[in-house]
């Protein structure tokens, strides 16, 4: 229920790469990797609805292909309630602190002020991974890790349909316009270097060049002062000296330490978001030797919580699901089923969802992403369970931090 198909539109500029290139490029995404569900690519006009719109009218060729988008936070969230319900303990908001090898374990300090016991580490700290290594686990590494800012821009909606654009800069690099919601568009991303010490957030340098590369195409230009809201996230990737950071390897590394055989920890470089479960499975593999009795792959049929569709469709589910509480507005339950998926009808409850706070959000929702989903302030309500935030005045943002204390 996290996951959706999306066609993406190229236009074509000759100046950049020929037609043939990109055929052969896209003959080959569509019969490398195994595709039954998702439609294959072709050649599409730019010049007549459907995909004309927004565009500068000299674009008269393009391609279209397909891929999927994902809700990345509620994706997170998905599995750390998946880790709850088999039994794994989730400790949100907790550093460690410190961790050192005692005999046949690692006795780990917490920033709670717990200290527990474990017979392996997974070191999946992200862009933090070598600063974990060195500083709170004391075991020097001669990998490097690379930081990346990608940011992302969000403007008032540029075009209609719901197909996302591949653009071409004249940088050889490429940045997507992706519908997000029904008025807003979504443009991104950068590669700048981040320093290990320097907080996330997009720059005005880099606001500047998503509206120049974009600008190239839309027949409406735009201005950072037309943008309504602007994030940035960090990609460690793994060092391999390459200078230009579009070209480091987005692929991972992964290494093992331990003491004689036993206490490993586990560190991962880089590794991307679509390919987290086969990542997980080659850590496990790995982790083999220490645990002889530990199972094989198993998530490949295993759905996340939420999305135990059993045999039958999303859109049959969802259906059914509002005919079930024909009182509630038809948005807002339409937003819970995309956020909670089969787990809705535990959200909605008896039907009374309490105060309305404003863009589909109700009381009942924001008392179960507490109670359920590790909720502690209004920016994760607002921001990362939902997106409401983009559509809530300032008063009723206000009423979320005054509900949840912060």
């Amino acid at each position: 229920h996290l996951v959706w198909p999306a066609r993406f539109i190229m236009p074509h500029v000759p100046e950049l790469r020929p037609r043939w290139m990109i055929r052969i490029g896209l003959f080959l995404y569509d019969h490398l990797a195994r595709r039954s569900l998702l439609p294959g690519s072709h050649a599409v006009r730019l010049d007549s609805p459907p995909y004309s719109s927004g565009l500068k009218p000299h674009f008269k060729h393009g391609f279209i292909y397909s891929d999927c988008r994902v809700d990345d936070a509620r994706l997170v969230l998905a599995n750390a309630l998946d880790v709850r319900a088999r039994g794994g303990r989730v400790l949100t908001a907790t550093e460690v602190r410190s961790a050192k090898r005692e005999r046949d374990a690692w006795r780990v300090h917490l920033s709670s002020g717990e200290e527990i016991e474990a017979k392996v580490i997974v070191n999946a700290a992200g862009p933090w991974v070598k600063h974990v290594l060195n500083e709170r686990l004391h075991q020097p590494s001669s990998d490097l890790v690379r930081l990346v800012r990608g940011s992302h821009v969000l403007l008032p909606k540029l075009y209609d349909g719901d197909h996302a654009f591949i653009l071409q800069n004249d940088d050889r690099r490429v940045v997507f316009m992706i519908p997000y919601g029904d008025f807003h568009t979504l443009v991104g991303t950068t590669d700048v270097p981040q320093h290990e010490s320097e907080s996330a957030k997009p720059t005005f340098a880099e606001v500047d060049y998503l509206c120049r590369a974009v600008n190239r195409y839309l027949a409406k230009p735009i201005t950072p002062h037309d943008v309504v809201w602007r994030y940035a996230g960090v990609r460690p990737l793994y060092d391999d000296g390459k200078g230009d950071p579009s070209a480091v390897t987005r692929d991972y590394t992964l290494r093992v330490d331990d003491d004689a055989g036993a206490t490993p920890v586990l560190s991962i470089f880089g590794g991307k978001i679509t390919t987290y479960r086969h990542l997980a499975e080659t850590v496990l593999e790995r982790l083999r030797p220490y645990f002889p009795d530990l199972k094989g792959p198993w998530t490949h049929d295993a759905a996340l919580p939420g999305s135990d569709f059993g045999n039958q469709s999303r859109v049959t589910l969802r259906d059914a699901f509002f005919a079930r509480h024909p009182r509630i507005p038809t948005p807002t339950l339409r937003a819970i089923f995309r956020r909670h998926g089969t787990r809705a009808d535990e959200v909605v409850g008896d039907g009374h969802l309490g105060e309305d706070y404003g863009a589909g959000l109700s009381e009942r929702e924001v008392r179960y992403f507490v109670d359920h989903e590790w909720a502690r302030n209004a920016d994760d309500v607002l921001w990362r369970r939902t997106k409401c935030g983009l559509h809530m005045t300032e008063a009723q943002r206000g009423r979320i931090a005054q509900v949840l204390g912060r």
